[in-house]
């Protein structure tokens, strides 16, 4: 009777070793806590990450760039991964990795920087307006885009709002009408007004000086707008000009007094 010798698949048993040490190292980091595992499972993935950075290199990113990007995914995959699942990691972490390069150039492709739940919602209405449109014959009001999104009318408002800043123009840029009339933002730009601190200081006297008396705002006047000495003053109101300083010091004590008062209530 000749001996029957049967000899394994070397490539079906590499894949099998594989699940088996990938199984042990999820095992270890998520019932055990073992932070090794899981960097050895992000190691052991990396090339998968930059098989799949590869793909958006095209878009004016560097590869490095994306690989980075992509390893959030993979550490996210890792992290939430259940092997009751029945599925591969590598199965579950490719589309995990991919989403997180989306939403990276999702986010980057943006003029301004947008909170990510306003970012979020903006995709959603313009996902939902046109099928609104279609259905209903108008453009959709706020409100019908909050019901179909499942948000405030506010929030729908500010979303849209948001989504104004997905471009912006140069501060080069022509704006106006014909060619005489057309000019750049940046002459447009206003200077410094002297005026706006003398106004900001007189709002912010006003409440004190509301308390004097008529004379005391006379004083007050005489000696900080109008530049006159002590002694000039003295012999405008017909006192000494001991008397005077008396006088603006009392007044100004009132209008400190007054302003702090409204600055304690306003805090």
């Amino acid at each position: 009777m000749n001996a029957v010798t049967c000899t394994a698949n070397p490539v079906t048993a590499g894949v099998s070793h594989k699940r088996l040490e990938e199984k042990r190292l999820l095992r270890a980091y998520h019932e055990l806590g073992d932070s090794r595992a899981r960097d050895e499972l992000i190691v052991r993935y990396l090339p998968l990450v930059y098989g799949v950075s590869r793909r958006y290199c095209q878009r004016g990113e560097q590869l490095e760039d994306l690989v980075q990007v992509g390893c959030i995914g993979l550490i996210k995959a890792i992290d939430r991964f259940d092997s009751a699942r029945g599925v591969a990691l590598s199965t579950y972490a490719t589309p995990n990795i991919i989403g997180e390069i989306k939403r990276y150039f999702r986010d980057k492709g943006w003029a301004v920087k947008v909170p990510r739940g306003l970012l979020e919602l903006n995709m959603r209405l313009e996902q939902v307006s046109g099928s609104l449109a279609g259905i209903n014959h108008h453009a959709p009001t706020v409100h019908e885009l909050a019901d179909a999104v499942d948000a405030s009318a506010e929030d729908v408002m500010e979303a849209i709002e948001a989504g104004r800043s997905r471009s912006s123009l140069s501060l080069d840029h022509r704006i106006g009408g014909d060619e005489e009339d057309e000019r750049s933002p940046m002459e447009s730009i206003g200077e410094y007004e002297a005026g706006f601190d003398v106004a900001e200081r007189r709002i912010i006297l006003e409440p004190g000086m509301e308390r004097l008396s008529a004379r005391e705002r006379s004083i007050l006047h005489q000696r900080f707008f109008q530049g006159l000495t002590q002694s000039q003053i003295a012999a405008n109101i017909g006192v000494s000009q001991m008397h005077v300083s008396r006088l603006i010091r009392r007044a100004l004590a009132k209008v400190r007094a007054e302003i702090e008062l409204r600055e304690g209530k306003e805090s």
